[in-house]
């Protein structure tokens, strides 16, 4: 009798429908908010290196050809990797998801490319890429990243966003000093792996050249 009645009253019975289906979309959601959406148990801070990278990334504009966002689809999947998870993104300010692919998904590039394969690539694209489409980025292997801005950047959304960068990354001179050593140990490590010799000079002259930054950013996509 009473599904006979909400047949006949619309107003309660789409009512009743809404309320159902708002309960089930928060059970469905709180947890992943509560859980999910944390950092990853393995889930590491980018290195100001890397963060550097980012920047390049953002200043090139590879985000209006190349996504960060692996559907849950077999397609997908298939190509790309495993689907990304909202934790992989704790420290990610801004998110650089992207909403077109004329190029693939980078997401989880780390995965399937080298170093060497990257420094070829943003070299001569379409010599490594038959009938690519992507500009070269010869301008990468002779600018100097801005490792300082970036981090500036670690310290600003940790403070700002609560992004969860740990207690070294500090609003103070003291504390960039204790980091620059290690940015330029790891380009060093990155250096190493290319052919490129004007790279390898500027690096050890204490140098990052964007390129190497880029390269130490692409690799941490995994």
């Amino acid at each position: 009798m009473f599904f006979h009645w909400l047949e006949k009253n619309p107003f309660f019975f789409v009512s009743g429908v809404s309320l159902v289906i708002a309960f089930a979309g928060l059970i469905e959601i709180i947890p992943n908010f509560a859980q999910a959406a944390r950092p990853l148990v393995d889930l590491k801070p980018r290195t100001v290196l890397q963060l550097a990278g980012k920047e390049v990334y953002i200043k090139d504009n590879c985000i209006a050809c190349h996504s960060q966002m692996i559907r849950p689809f077999k397609s997908e999947t298939d190509r790309y990797g495993d689907y990304s998870l909202s934790g992989e993104y704790a420290y990610d300010r801004p998110f650089l998801w992207g909403s077109k692919r004329t190029g693939p998904d980078l997401h989880r590039i780390g995965n399937y490319r080298t170093t060497d394969w990257h420094e070829a690539h943003m070299l001569n694209p379409p010599k490594i890429v038959p009938g690519s489409i992507m500009p070269a980025y010869k301008h990468q292997f002779t600018n100097v990243a801005d490792i300082e801005t970036a981090y500036a950047e670690a310290v600003t959304v940790k403070n700002a966003f609560h992004t969860p960068y740990g207690p070294e990354f500090k609003r103070t001179r003291e504390a960039w000093d204790a980091h620059r050593p290690k940015v330029i140990e790891d380009a060093k490590k990155i250096a190493a792996d290319m052919k490129d010799e004007d790279v390898k000079k500027m690096v050890a002259n204490g140098q990052v050249p964007e390129i190497v930054a880029l390269i130490a950013y692409l690799n941490s996509l995994k």
